[in-house]
């Protein structure tokens, strides 16, 4: 039916940069995150014409415009468009689909080019875009004639939606966004997924059946809901331990008997240790990569331990661990194929249990010293979230609070950006409001990320979204300052911050703001912020001597977490600014 209207659409003269606007229409696109330049005033003035169809989102900054579109393009498992100005509006977006490229997210980030005549010149702003992004994207192209605009946006769908997902770059060049066109849009192609080989199947079940052992490492992106049960189903239904890669928790429901945890960066150790007991590794989604696999520590690339990987793309299967099997195959297909298996006879009922009990255990919440204790905290948020509550996350140690005292459940989402890129939670959370403006939006992130890209709390409030920030205030570059003590205990060099009231800073906008200082002020902070119906921003005043969840800076500083060191003269902890005079820790403060 749509390659029937597609024949019959009207081949009417047009400009470049309306046929862009129509282009994405046509390819189910319907949401662009922009930072406006004069680059692209043809496009924007395109999208003018589609705008009932095609929503644009006004960013405050490129990198935030990026992360907006793919964090939409993580939770929907379908690419939104950014864009972006050309040259320094491309670098500062470049994080983004660095952000994309490593999270295996589809999305296209269109940016604006120089005029033909001044190429070559050094001219404004000019940047060669192919080599600036061929290392970051899955393809990265530049569109010089208007007529070829529905051929290039249909393919760079396409390639940013098929294999592993990822990021195109499509460059506009200047003069083509005015040119007028006659050319009909494109529909989208209907692509059957690769399903799994019958054959590799039948082996993976034997496989199966001669471990004793066996654990589950989930990964991947664009996993449907159907999928998930249906993954779900297959690893319950043969009592499999599951773990799930860096920053993957949305993909299992963590209150299962058979979930075990995480592995990651600040991974539970004993999980860590059990993992390297298991006798078969079945590797879903997951591309074995540096965080997950503890460096490339984890397995034996040779293989020893056989490891059963699969992957939408083959070029990813073996690329640093060999598989003793195989399987290429879209992650949605391949789970509801192994969903209809007769289950296997399982011998490990007590491997299973001892790594649930292990998950519990390291939940328990230890009598940190301070006045804030983020473990209760975080064990409290978990029962305050909504059950199909989006939280996103930035990089940095504070973010082990949430992934070791929370167990997020299955109709919930948690993201995060697997290259550890400071700066995306807050951009996140609100591309995840406006993709579902119905649901709870969390965003956790540090100061320092906090201050990278908190300004695009503008965004929210000009596009009427209420996303809800915990800002984890420790005065510090909180996980360069824990290799720093490791490596060079006591001297502290430039990883202390000055920070401003982030309550006040909310305020500011109109938002909901409120600064907890003490355990029990966190909850009815959370209620009265969910209840204001506002951005809010609830800045948690942690205790800056408790590095980790595991560790202090005395610990790091005596070598007791790792290789032995001598102890150096302890120095001063950084302190927090006062509440404001006339304000109340943990009180609602200003409108």
């Amino acid at each position: 039916m749509e390659l029937a209207q597609a024949r019959k659409a009207r081949i009417v003269p047009r400009t470049g940069g309306r046929a862009l606007a129509d282009a994405l229409v046509a390819q189910g696109i319907d949401h662009v995150f922009a930072v406006p330049g004069e680059s692209y005033l043809d496009v924007l003035d395109g999208l003018y014409d589609v705008r009932q169809k095609l929503k644009l989102v006004t960013c405050r900054f490129e990198a935030g415009a990026v992360n907006m579109a793919e964090a939409f393009g993580k939770l929907k498992g379908r690419p939104a468009a950014a864009m972006v100005t050309r040259g320094p509006g491309a670098c500062h977006g470049a994080i983004g689909v660095h952000v994309a490229m490593q999270d295996s997210t589809p999305l296209l980030l269109f940016v604006g080019q120089i005029p033909h005549e001044d190429a070559g010149r050094d001219a404004f702003q000019e940047v060669d875009y192919r080599r600036m992004f061929s290392p970051l994207a899955k393809w990265v192209t530049q569109i010089d004639q208007a007529k070829r605009i529905p051929e290039i946006v249909a393919h760079a769908t396409d390639v940013a939606v098929s294999g592993r997902p990822g990021p195109v770059v499509i460059a506009l060049s200047e003069e083509m966004q005015k040119d007028m066109v006659e050319a009909p849009d494109l529909p989208r192609a209907v692509v059957s997924p690769p399903h799994p080989d019958p054959a590799a199947l039948a082996q993976l079940r034997v496989m199966l059946g001669r471990a004793r052992k066996p654990l589950a490492v989930l990964g991947g992106s664009c996993w449907t809901d159907a999928g998930r049960v249906a993954i779900r189903d297959f690893l319950l239904g043969n009592d499999i331990p599951v773990t799930v890669g860096f920053r993957r928790q949305a993909l299992y429901d963590g209150t299962l008997d058979n979930f075990a945890g995480d592995l990651g960066v600040g991974s539970d150790p004993g999980l860590i240790g059990k993992a390297k007991e298991a006798d078969l590794i079945l590797a879903i989604g997951s591309r074995l990569g540096d965080a997950v696999t503890q460096g490339y520590t984890l397995l034996d690339m040779a293989g020893s331990v056989p490891i059963v990987q699969v992957h939408p793309d083959g070029s990813e299967i073996g690329r640093v661990f060999r598989p003793a099997l195989g399987i290429v195959a879209d992650l949605n297909a391949f789970a509801h194929a192994v969903a209809a298996l007769e289950p296997v006879r399982t011998d490990w009922v007590a491997w299973t249990g001892e790594l649930r009990s292990l998950r519990e255990a390291q939940r328990a919440v230890p009598n940190y010293q301070g006045r804030l204790n983020l473990g209760t905290a975080m064990r409290e948020l978990e029962s305050l979230l909504d059950r199909d509550a989006l939280i996103t996350t930035d990089a940095g140690n504070f973010a082990g609070w949430a992934t070791r005292f929370i167990n997020f459940r299955d109709g919930q989402r948690y993201i995060g950006p697997t290259n550890g890129a400071m700066g995306y939670s807050v951009p996140a959370a609100i591309g995840a409001k406006i993709a579902y403006p119905d649901r709870m939006v969390v965003s956790m992130v540090g100061d320092g990320g906090f201050l990278m890209t908190g300004q695009e709390l503008a965004t929210a409030f000009h596009h009427g979204v209420a996303p809800i920030v915990l800002v984890f205030n420790n005065q510090m570059y909180g996980t360069i300052r824990m290799h720093q003590e490791r490596a060079y205990p006591g001297r502290v060099s430039g990883t202390g911050l000055t920070n401003p009231d982030f309550a006040k800073f909310i305020e500011a906008f109109g938002g909901h703001g409120e600064v907890v200082s003490d355990t029990g002020e966190f909850s009815p902070a959370f209620r009265r912020a969910v209840a204001s119906g506002r951005p809010a921003v609830i800045e948690l005043r942690m205790n800056p001597e408790q590095i980790t969840t595991r560790a202090t800076i005395a610990e790091l500083r005596a070598g007791r977490v790792t290789k032995p060191a001598a102890k150096p003269k302890r120095a001063a902890a950084p302190k927090h600014p006062k509440p404001a005079r006339g304000a109340t820790s943990g009180k609602k403060r200003g409108g």
